[in-house]
């Protein structure tokens, strides 16, 4: 058993940080607290290949394998958690389900666009009242003609205003639950498709997250997703890879924080002497280096299971990855703060955001209870 990156994954990340080292960072605090989006880093990560990681290079995708991207995702994050996002949703919940679900004529159609960088697109499956119990669905998709006319709401979408190309969950058949679920993939472009004003968020404040209306949307049939009463599975299918991608960030997000408070406590003395030298502090070093291992192995297994073909241990790995990485960096950055002490409460120091920045983690793409609920119906089958 293998636990090191092959010579190309080394040479992705390499790749990968040295952008985020030249091109990401030096506007981080800035565009955190004036909440603007990251457009001026698009091209360069259209070039580099990290919008359509996910995506083969027939439809102009990278074609790269999951822990590739596993590994881009987690050094995005360790510079800029916003930036991250804006790049695993794009591949994940938008990119993929059209290339797992898609037939021939909409993946030639919308696939080559996302895929070299030209168009970001997201995912639209969160309601107002529908989150973790995404089978209540309120969003009615009506067959007409050769069209089906979208009428609802959803919330929380990432990639909002920016995004021109959404998957998005609707009721075909009402009264059945989840197996009366489709999905389409709708331009934003399409009459009668709006989006909400931005949200006001803790962290993430450089990506892009709004609610987005769907008022007598008219969708060709042609966009349909697979088939009528497949939206469910596709979602959650779509969930068990992007959930990688979130645990590949929180891993980043540790990473970024773990590193800001391993300097800091060379440089802060108290009591004549480094605070690196006071054993508290090496205990709760040891500590979060110990936690960001283990987060990583899990994330990587994760990817690597699913580069192999997946199977039906894929959902559990997937899971067990989010949930352990989203809770490991949150208490990560958590001890990044306290070495900091009061420093680590001020915005000049980006232990700061980090700290806001990792909450959603455990929330987004089916908050931590759902992760074990998934991990336990796996094991007591």
């Amino acid at each position: 058993m293998d636990f090191e990156l092959n010579e190309d994954q080394q040479m992705i990340r390499q790749m990968v940080r040295d952008f985020a080292e030249e091109k990401v960072r030096p506007g981080v605090a800035k565009r955190d607290e004036e909440e603007q989006f990251i457009s001026d880093l698009l091209p360069g990560l259209a070039e580099l290949g990290l919008l359509g990681m996910v995506t083969p290079e027939t439809y102009g995708g990278s074609g790269l394998d999951d822990v590739s991207y596993a590994v881009a995702i987690e050094e995005l994050a360790r510079v800029c958690p916003s930036t991250a996002v804006t790049v695993s949703v794009t591949n994940s919940v938008c990119q993929e389900p059209i290339l797992r679900f898609g037939n021939e004529a909409q993946k030639r159609r919308f696939l080559p666009p996302l895929a070299k960088g030209e168009q970001l697109g997201g995912f639209c499956l969160t309601e107002p009242g529908a989150g973790t119990d995404a089978s209540s669905l309120q969003t009615r998709a009506v067959k007409s003609g050769d069209r089906y006319i979208l009428n609802g709401a959803k919330a929380w979408i990432t990639n909002t205003h920016v995004g021109k190309v959404f998957v998005v969950m609707a009721v075909t058949t009402p009264g059945i639950g989840a197996k009366g679920i489709s999905a389409f993939i709708v331009p934003s472009d399409t009459p009668g498709f709006s989006f909400m004003p931005h949200e006001k968020k803790m962290g993430l404040r450089a990506s892009i997250t709004s609610g987005v209306t769907f008022e007598d949307c008219a969708v060709p049939a042609e966009n349909l997703l697979g088939g009528e009463g497949m939206g469910m599975k596709i979602a959650l299918a779509t969930l068990e890879v992007s959930r990688i991608g979130i645990a590949a960030q929180a891993v980043g997000i540790a990473q970024g924080a773990f590193e800001e408070a391993v300097k800091y406590s060379r440089e802060r003395q108290t009591f004549g002497q480094p605070i690196a030298n006071h054993q508290a502090i090496q205990f709760m070093i040891s500590d979060a280096a110990t936690q960001i291992e283990a987060a990583r192995l899990l994330t990587h297994r994760a990817a690597a299971m699913r580069a192999s073909g997946g199977g039906p241990g894929q959902s559990q790995a997937s899971s067990m990855a989010k949930l352990f990485a989203s809770e490991a960096a949150k208490s990560v950055c958590d001890t990044a703060v306290q070495i900091h002490g009061a420093y680590g409460f001020s915005r000049e120091y980006a232990v700061e955001r980090f700290y806001r920045d990792v909450r959603v983690t455990t929330i987004y793409e089916g908050t931590s209870e759902v992760q074990r609920m998934v991990i336990a119906r796996a094991m007591l089958k």
